[in-house]
């Protein structure tokens, strides 16, 4: 499909198996209404440049929501990937150029909150202009599914490429519909955490008070907001610090550590979601954010401005539903650490993953019922941690579970050695760059060179990226099943928040428990379409609640 870039006609072109053209290019005059008919006729799966470009252009028609599509532009992320070129372009013309041995035209960059987007960019952008786009983007895509049959895991890649491809679907419909957001209630928490909304940009109360009593803590005049001014300040008070960090300051006995603890919380609130931010990212009751799926190289999601993956706790209280609605708020639980056990096969986290809270299964098993030593023993064995206590626990772990250390420590083995690794679906981790991972934090005096250090640095990116890119794997897969189960439940249900282990659906009340089970059948599914038959359950915990802050 090709939308035009005037008016509201496009191309189609139908498409065999192996993504060659199987029939005519047909011309319609409303390409919206053409896909509405083809979508109820046959539900076919939509190839297209650019989900974030293509889809928004058809729902402003009044399109209705396709069930499957094939984003070009992210395939070719992912297919670039398990080809070790990740840093190469991946637009349709970059890839068209790439099939023909032509110079590779360099992607634009993503687009900021305040940019004008270029309609259909990854359309058009750089190919030749005697070059059809549709007759590209069919080429392209033909030799994508040539890229996939060919690979390792032909069918793992599809359900990867499948999973991002309805990830972009989501992220689109859920940047439209917008998690519902109360005006007043954020008022009120404003209100109540900084004073009232000041006028002129200046400090709202509360930051200026707390402002000057940092000041008379410290005896002299200071702009907390300023490391420069701060860390002479403190010194000449007798604390020496290399840094204003949190983790820093909460170590400090000194009166103005803890008030430029606070101040620092609130100034990051009034910054991140304070009254300017709901101006430019809430718009009739609702806060519309722009997700950028596969942002980050584990799968992860990012965005383009707004905070949406990052709603503090303390501003939930501001997501409240409709009236006669509900807020079904679902959350896996413990989920790196499970993935870890289904994908090791390691019997003894596996037995553990089953007997519901992970972590004290554990602490029964290993650690003398010590909860908080097991869980920092499995994130230690997740993360890489050998000093101190973690170093200790770790190797409890490795005795009691040696196929789940077996499983993350070959990750960390290939990552210091140059080499890449794989989430469960295919997804790869990029290639090292010695001056982008060197481990600043490591102490040089450990005797190791800087490529060493900075090999350990890689290994212990590779052995999270195992676990974290196969979380994502899991995460898209269920977000893809749960909807596809709720656009059976009907229109009213709609997805309206996604982070890495986390959706919320809003709802009417009265579907709030058809919704519930379309989560447990939906991350059941994922469990297993991406796990096969390892015995470790992938629960969701599902809250139907009016307001955010309830769920927790």
């Amino acid at each position: 499909m090709v939308p035009d870039p005037v008016g509201s006609g496009g191309r189609l072109c139908a498409l065999a198996e192996d993504g060659a053209s199987a029939g005519q290019v047909t011309a319609v005059d409303d390409l919206a209404a053409e896909v509405a008919r083809l979508e109820a006729a046959q539900a076919p799966r939509w190839v297209w440049a650019a989900t974030d470009e293509v889809y928004p252009w058809l729902l402003d028609r009044g399109a209705v929501r396709p069930a499957r599509c094939h984003d070009v532009k992210l395939v070719e992320s992912l297919l670039l990937g398990q080809e070790g070129r990740h840093r190469r372009p991946r637009s349709l013309g970059a890839a068209w150029a790439r099939l023909h041995g032509l110079p590779e035209p360099e992607d634009a960059p993503e687009p900021g909150a305040d940019d004008q987007p270029v309609l259909f960019a990854a359309d058009r952008r750089h190919l030749p202009q005697d070059l059809d786009p549709l007759a590209a983007l069919v080429e392209v895509h033909a030799a994508q599914q040539r890229r996939i049959s060919g690979g390792e895991h032909p069918d793992r890649t599809r359900l990867l490429c499948a999973a991002e491809s309805a990830g972009a679907l989501a992220a689109v419909e859920m940047g439209r519909d917008g998690l519902p957001w109360s005006a007043d209630a954020h008022d009120a928490l404003l209100t109540g955490l900084l004073g009232p909304r000041p006028a002129g940009g200046v400090r709202p109360t509360l930051l200026s008070e707390l402002a000057g009593r940092i000041q008379e803590a410290l005896g002299r005049p200071v702009n907390p907001d300023s490391p420069a001014q701060m860390l002479p300040a403190f010194a000449r008070v007798g604390v020496h610090l290399t840094s204003t960090r949190s983790h820093e300051l909460r170590d400090v006995d000194h009166p103005a550590a803890a008030l430029l603890l606070r101040y620092k919380e609130l100034s990051r609130i009034h910054a991140a979601h304070g009254w300017a931010w709901r101006e430019s990212w809430v718009r009739d009751g609702r806060f519309r954010p722009e997700y950028v799926v596969g942002g980050v190289v584990s799968g992860r999601w990012a965005t383009r401005g707004g905070g949406a993956l990052q709603i503090p706790r303390l501003l939930r209280s501001a997501v409240v539903a409709d009236p006669g609605h509900r807020l079904i708020v679902a959350d896996a639980g413990q989920l790196e650490p499970r993935v870890l056990a289904a994908m090791s096969g390691d019997k003894g986290l596996a037995a553990a993953a089953a007997d519901g809270d992970l972590y004290a299964a554990l602490a029964r098993n290993a650690f003398a019922g010590d909860r908080p030593r097991a869980k920092i023993a499995l994130l230690a064995a997740m993360y890489g941690q050998t000093s101190g206590e973690a170093g200790q626990l770790l190797a409890v772990m490795r005795r009691r579970f040696p196929d789940a250390l077996a499983l993350v420590e070959a990750a960390a083995r290939t990552g210091e050695a140059g080499g890449i690794v794989r989430s469960r679906l295919g997804r790869t981790s990029p290639a090292p760059s010695a001056d982008r991972f060197l481990d600043e934090t490591a102490d040089p005096g450990d005797g190791a060179s800087p490529d060493r250090r900075a090999a350990r640095s890689w290994g212990r990116f590779t052995r999270n990226f195992v676990i974290q890119a196969s979380a994502s794997d899991w995460a898209l897969a269920m977000l893809a099943s749960l909807r596809r189960r709720l656009t059976a439940i009907g229109p009213e249900p709609r997805l309206v928040f996604f982070q890495h282990d986390e959706v919320i659906v809003h709802a009417p009340a009265a579907l709030a428990p058809a919704v519930e089970a379309a989560v447990t059948a939906a991350g059941d599914e994922a469990r297993r379409l991406v796990f096969g038959a390892a015995p470790v359950p992938f629960p969701l915990e599902t809250h139907a609640v009016r307001c955010y802050a309830d769920a927790k």
